[in-house]
């Protein structure tokens, strides 16, 4: 029986709240045969909706609420893996654009001894849903780069459903150079992604990519333009920081 710790970061997540988001995953949770904890930790927001998940996890057996000030998606995950009990650690989206389900076809490549396995929405057997199709295009031009300069055989880097042994996963944060919390102007959730497994193919860690189920989750909190500007900088910068010398010691 796996043992897995759930992260869930949230920002502003009101609108899936209400649509019942957190209560797929209990309700996945309580049907399978898993020693789960899960963890959503607030990214500082602003539309009154930790006070509301703060009160649901409460009622939820094996669910903590965590609170941060607004800090970013890398920040907010990194706090739920310092804080996660179980020898395994989920990634999931509060609104659920991979379903929870699909951890079902992760969860067996930890049997073959890989230490990352991350939810891929390019690799074949995936389906995409719903996507725009400028979306798609930026996100094939942004994985041309991630490949050219960071982390090449990886087709898709920014899926948010990635399963990490946790002792490595803690290893790769404490690594991050570009992604260190600090205070965050906008939702963003960045390229800490890129960066991670960056580290983590450095480290010579085996990573399975494996196709999933994911849907397009429309939303105003995200500025396409000036977040892929701002991604396309840090990607530079990681390599940048390599070329300096900054992850010899990681």
């Amino acid at each position: 029986m796996k043992k897995l710790s759930l992260v869930i970061p949230s920002y502003n997540e009101l609108g899936n709240f209400k649509s019942g988001c957190l209560q797929q995953v209990a309700d996945y949770l309580k049907k399978k045969k898993l020693n789960w904890q899960v963890i959503v930790v607030d990214d500082g927001s602003t539309d009154g909706s930790s006070r509301q998940i703060k009160t649901w996890v409460k009622k939820q057996p094996n669910w903590r609420f965590i609170q941060n000030p607004h800090q970013g998606k890398a920040a907010t995950i990194m706090t739920g893996v310092f804080k996660a009990k179980h020898p395994y650690i989920l990634f999931t989206d509060f609104d659920q654009a991979t379903p929870i389900s699909q951890v079902e076809k992760l969860l067996p490549l930890l049997d073959k001894d890989y230490q990352i396995v991350i939810g891929s929405r390019e690799v074949k057997g995936s389906l995409r849903q719903k996507e725009p199709f400028y979306r798609h295009l930026m996100g094939k031009i942004f994985n041309f780069v991630v490949q050219l300069l960071t982390v090449r055989g990886i087709h898709d880097t920014q899926c948010g459903f990635k399963i990490f042994d946790t002792q490595i996963a803690r290893r790769l944060f404490k690594a991050l150079k570009v992604y260190q919390p600090g205070p965050e102007k906008h939702a963003f959730t960045g390229a800490f992604d890129v960066e991670l497994l960056f580290i983590a193919n450095k480290k010579g860690y085996k990573i399975a990519e494996v196709p999933v189920r994911w849907y397009h989750a429309p939303t105003s909190r995200v500025n396409p333009l000036r977040d892929s500007i701002r991604m396309f900088l840090d990607v530079l910068k990681i390599r940048l920081t390599d070329l300096s010398g900054g992850y010899k010691k990681v």
